[in-house]
């Protein structure tokens, strides 16, 4: 699949969001289980390495690991924090688990702990293509239902991907309730917000893991597509 046929982006988003880059992994031929002992196994090494990496860090030098201090600086443009940072200082100073899920959301969150890179899963199959990249002017059109059922709406000035239907995910206001990964999923769309001062690099090595991730769980499922949009 072509980057055209995936994605367009608008104008606004490439005058707003110099710097930036969204990555989006398509893969089809995908299974969702409730657990798959070999990715638990990664969650668990993973858990244990970020316990000896972190656990003795002070918060502040915490937030200074890259790329937090990029996302710090993009969440405080709003007036929030970095969900991802609160997760990582849970794990690595408190003790906490990464929480169990299915599978393919599973893979998502182990890469995303890894590298601190924000992601969102959706089910491509009930997606409509191509997807829109753009920056929120706070128009109707992006007002969306949450994943809990409440009404949403994408802050003024933050980047988001929709499609036909409407909003699919942003970065501070997150995934709407639509299109999401659950038991029937046979393809995965994830979609990755890097703000500037996230390398490419991390970016890269971010939708390597969730693919390596998935196919733990599917060896048989493929690439669709991987496109990065840089502005």
């Amino acid at each position: 699949m072509s980057e055209g046929d995936l994605v367009v982006v608008t104008p606004a988003w490439r005058e707003s969001h110099s710097g930036a880059a969204v990555g989006f992994l398509a893969l089809g031929g995908v299974a969702n289980p409730p657990s798959h002992p070999a990715l638990a196994d990664v969650k668990a090494a993973l858990e244990a390495d970020i316990r000896a990496r972190f656990g003795e860090l002070d918060r502040a030098a915490l937030r200074e690991t890259p790329p937090l201090s990029a996302y710090a600086a993009y969440y405080k443009r709003f007036g929030q924090r970095y969900h991802v940072a609160m997760q990582l200082e849970s794990v690595a100073q408190k003790g906490k688990r990464l929480p169990n899920v299915a599978a393919l959301v599973e893979a998502m969150f182990v890469a995303e702990l890894r590298h601190l890179v924000l992601t969102a899963g959706h089910d491509l199959d009930g997606v409509t293509l191509p997807l829109r990249l753009d920056s929120a002017t706070g128009s109707d059109a992006e007002r969306f239902t949450a994943p809990n059922g409440t009404d949403a709406r994408v802050k003024v000035g933050d980047m988001y991907v929709a499609d036909a239907k409407g909003v699919l995910s942003s970065i501070i206001t997150g995934p709407s309730s639509t299109a999401r990964i659950g038991p029937e999923t046979t393809s995965a769309l994830f979609v990755t917000y890097a703000p500037p001062g996230v390398s490419r690099e991390l970016l890269d090595a971010h939708l390597t893991e969730i693919e390596a991730n998935v196919c733990l769980v599917s060896p048989e499922g493929e690439m669709v597509a991987r496109v990065v949009i840089e502005g």
